[in-house]
């Protein structure tokens, strides 16, 4: 990612020592309970997608689902949404994977799991 919105390199950096959990609740890093609840009490603002991208920076590629035009039930690949985590992510998403964006609150859900994502870029 080479195009990032002007502040998201200061975002990325973490302050915590190397084997430390990290403490920041910044986009990217620790995922808040709160942030969690708020997340999963708007159902209506999850974007589903499939991953497109993965990176061990952290950076996550997720192309969005859009319905179909035709109106069939079928979904067709739209824009992509890169993600950023703190935390590596290789082991827990793969290209093909389906997951979900949250909209407003910034978290990436994959199955049960939810991380706390930084949303860099669309395109």
């Amino acid at each position: 990612m080479t195009n990032l919105t002007p502040g998201v390199a200061a975002v990325m950096q973490c302050t915590h020592a190397h084997g430390e959990s990290c403490a920041s609740s910044a986009p990217g890093h620790t995922l808040s309970a709160l942030q969690e609840r708020v997340a999963a009490a708007t159902p209506s603002k999850w974007r589903d997608g499939l991953v497109s991208h993965v990176s061990a920076g952290g950076w996550v590629g997720v192309e969005l689902l859009q319905p179909n035009e035709a109106g069939a039930g079928e979904t067709v690949g739209g824009e992509t949404v890169w993600v950023w985590s703190h935390s590596d992510l290789t082991a827990s998403v793969s290209p093909g994977l389906p997951v979900a964006v949250h909209a407003i609150y910034h978290t990436l859900a994959v199955g049960r799991e939810r991380f706390n994502v930084l949303v860099a870029a669309l395109g």
